[in-house]
């Protein structure tokens, strides 16, 4: 909270009714050796004005940079009013509910955060978010193992176009539970996922993720995929980008059946790239899986009298059954970040959505006309993109995005060391509905500048 109002006499107060003399007398069990009591850097205590003229200094040093930069989170337009609403007190500070009948305003907003994801996924049913689309991933991941018994495998078909992130974290999560991530190669001249390769699998597995779009941007053949997935007995998770679902086919609606989990990332929907987050995963799924589902999901009920209300429907983790029962051990929803989700989602509407969608994609054709002109940038993938796009460069990705930093300019990601056994010196750029003309313009301009430079100090 921005100003806390404890004053001396009833911190002494609190600290004598649990028998402590001082407060570091609540942190006894941390060893004195592994105590820091100075921090370089950080000034002794000083006045408010001056610890705000301080923050102030800082967050100037930052600057104003033009972002380029994608790869899982994303810098879009987000109206005032969302977070006037969200940071109100009702919502700011009120924690995940247990009881629900003392929490209905948060209960009701969690609901319609489920409502608007099953609707932008097709799919039958939400739960509350979770903490990220990363460890998102990896819990629909074990969601499809406990499903598919009938496969009777812990193999999970994962792209190698799905983001390199991604698939470390859901590495991390399900690697001592016996779940093996067999990697999928993509086509080098598509980057689109190999389906000639993929149809060599001939052992068993729990299920096959699809990214839509993938990690360079691309768009995946999610239809066939899909139905060859169910044909071989998998189940179909599909990773999305909510914004691209405003014009790109649903996962409930890929293929003859629909995929049958559906995760993302929710940080596009209102929520400021902020040094690294927070950020907010949702997952959906077909209602046969919903025993499965990880966290909490909402209900619409009435009380005794009639009265429209919302209760904890299904809340199979660990601190309300036993934990060998639990599906996930997620301790809690991202509540004021899934009531930003819903904030936003309400004021774009359908069409606002969609007009964002299309604005993306303009841009991105803008700027890669732009960049087809010069001759020293290669686009290694032919096929058609959203929002993010890769190019291949003779000179080293780091120096152009230092050069490109000197003009303020956050260029994009250097994405060749994840990939260096396809190409070298690979860039992912991103272009959002935020974005003018001039400003692509401009980057073209920086970033072909920026080459040259490069090219001259090495000769």
């Amino acid at each position: 909270m921005p100003y806390i109002s404890h004053t001396s006499e009833e911190v002494e107060e609190m600290l004598s009714v649990i028998g402590a003399k001082r407060i570091d007398d609540l942190f006894d069990e941390i060893p004195q050796e592994l105590r820091n009591s100075d921090l370089d850097g950080i000034p002794l205590s000083q006045s408010e004005m001056a610890v705000q003229r301080l923050l102030s200094e800082k967050a100037m040093q930052d600057g104003m940079p033009l972002c380029f930069a994608g790869g899982g989170a994303y810098e879009h337009h987000i109206p005032a009013a969302v977070w006037e609403i969200a940071t109100r007190g009702e919502f700011y500070s009120a924690y995940t509910p247990y009881q629900a009948e003392a929490s209905q305003g948060t209960l009701q907003v969690i609901y319609e955060f489920q409502s608007m994801i099953a609707s932008l996924t097709a799919m039958d049913v939400s739960n509350a978010s979770l903490y990220d689309g990363a460890s998102g991933l990896a819990e629909a991941v074990l969601m499809a193992v406990r499903a598919n018994r009938k496969a009777k495998s812990k193999r999970i078909l994962m792209p190698a176009s799905v983001s390199p992130v991604y698939r470390q974290v859901v590495e991390t999560i399900v690697k001592n539970q016996g779940i093996t991530l067999e990697l999928i190669d993509f086509e080098t001249a598509s980057g689109k996922i190999d389906i000639a390769k993929l149809s060599e699998q001939t052992e068993a597995f729990a299920a096959l993720v699809i990214p839509q779009p993938n990690y360079f941007g691309c768009l995946e053949e999610v239809h066939q995929l899909t139905d060859w997935a169910h044909e071989q007995g998998g189940l179909v998770i599909g990773l999305v980008n909510p914004i691209a679902l405003a014009l790109v086919e649903a996962p409930g609606n890929w293929g003859s059946n629909g995929a049958d989990i559906a995760v993302g990332e929710g940080q596009p929907l209102g929520i400021p790239m902020s040094s690294g987050g927070p950020f907010i995963g949702f997952v959906a799924c077909k209602q046969k899986l919903v025993r499965q589902l990880p966290g909490r999901i909402v209900g619409r009920t009435v009380d005794l009298d009639g009265t429209p209300g919302f209760s904890l429907t299904l809340q199979a983790r660990e601190q309300h059954i036993r934990r060998s029962k639990a599906t996930s051990n997620i301790c809690t929803n991202q509540g004021l970040m899934a009531t930003a989700v819903t904030l936003h989602l309400s004021f774009l509407g359908r069409d606002g959505l969609q007009k964002v969608a299309a604005a993306c994609i303009d841009n991105t054709s803008k700027l890669m006309s732009l960049l087809r002109k010069n001759t020293e940038i290669k686009f290694p993938f032919s096929q058609s993109v959203f929002h993010e796009f890769v190019i291949a460069l003779d000179v080293p990705i780091d120096k152009v995005l230092n050069e490109l930093a000197y003009d303020d300019i956050v260029g994009g990601i250097n994405i060749s060391d994840s990939f260096s056994d396809q190409q070298s010196n690979l860039m992912l750029i991103c272009v959002t509905e935020t974005k003018t003309e001039d400003e692509l313009e401009y980057f073209s301009k920086m970033l072909i500048e920026a080459i040259v430079n490069i090219k001259e100090e090495s000769v």
